[in-house]
């Protein structure tokens, strides 16, 4: 069983920023991993993926201000996110995908290409 750590969230003011951070247990590198958003009332959101390349996707509200990386050595997963906003309040999970063989891009930020979720970590910004 895969296990996923999310931490790093918080409260901060608009404008403000934070670092998500997502430990694996075990080894990822070979997986597509990627970031997703819930608020209450609403569904699951793409953020922000790494393909098998290691490039990343991320989704229009974000780009420009949210940053994707990884440390293979650490098995971890970041997410930079800077001039936050309030409607970038939600509770943010880290995703794994269980098949070593990837989605098709333009389905890297689905929640249904993903099988291993963290707990998640509450980003909360105020105006």
């Amino acid at each position: 069983q895969v296990q996923l750590v999310e931490s790093g969230g918080g409260s901060v003011q608009a404008g403000g920023s934070l670092r998500l951070s997502c430990v694996a247990d075990g080894q990822y590198s070979h997986h597509c991993m990627a970031w997703f958003r819930q608020t209450p009332g609403k569904e699951r959101e793409g953020v922000a993926a790494l393909d098998m390349a290691g490039n990343a996707v991320y989704a229009n509200s974000v780009r420009g201000r949210f940053v994707l990386s990884k440390d293979n050595a650490k098995n971890t997963l970041y997410l930079q996110m800077n001039s936050l906003q309030p409607e970038d309040t939600a509770i943010y999970y880290c995703a794994r995908r269980g098949s070593w063989s990837p989605p098709l891009p333009i389905r890297l930020l689905d929640p249904d290409e993903y099988d291993y979720w963290g707990q998640g970590t509450q980003v909360t910004v105020s105006s």
